[in-house]
């Protein structure tokens, strides 16, 4: 019987703006690149180039590929991990997702980050909260900038 996976990491954060302006962010390398990552490049279509790079502990850029994007609605890529979680996570080929969904709700747009295709084990367990750590970090900047670019 195979191992069960690991649960997926999600996050969420509230967002008081528009949804059209929060899915452009999320496919806007200047905007990605002040909050969410320290540089990006994205070809912001199905199947296009989605590439993020992080300054610090450890430094590493996680090269995918756009799998979903519906306009303000979802964007979807593949993740490659950093060391020292890229044996685990990377090959053969990267084995995880990161999706945005954003939707409606009474505080504004919720934009909820999923990262899932988590297998078991202690070194996935690892690997998973080092992520976790990140996604959390990073998905509370993205809201903070947003709200600074649009308020002030």
């Amino acid at each position: 019987m195979p191992d069960e996976e690991l649960d997926p990491i999600i996050i969420q954060v509230s967002v008081p703006l528009p949804i059209s302006m929060i899915h452009g962010a999320l496919l806007d390398p200047a905007q990605l690149s002040r909050s969410f990552c320290d540089a990006a490049e994205i070809e912001p279509r199905l199947g296009g180039r989605y590439e993020l790079t992080y300054r610090g502990e450890p430094e590493f850029t996680s090269r995918g590929e756009i799998t979903r994007l519906t306009p303000d609605v979802d964007v979807g890529y593949t993740w490659r991990a950093p060391a020292p979680h890229d044996r685990t996570m990377n090959e053969p080929e990267p084995k995880t997702h990161v999706y945005f969904r954003l939707q409606d709700s009474p505080e504004g747009i919720d934009v909820t980050l999923e990262h899932a295709g988590w297998e078991s084990g202690e070194a996935w367990e690892e690997a998973r909260s080092f992520h976790f750590r990140l996604w959390d970090d990073r998905l509370h900047r993205f809201k903070e900038q947003l709200l600074r670019d649009a308020y002030g």
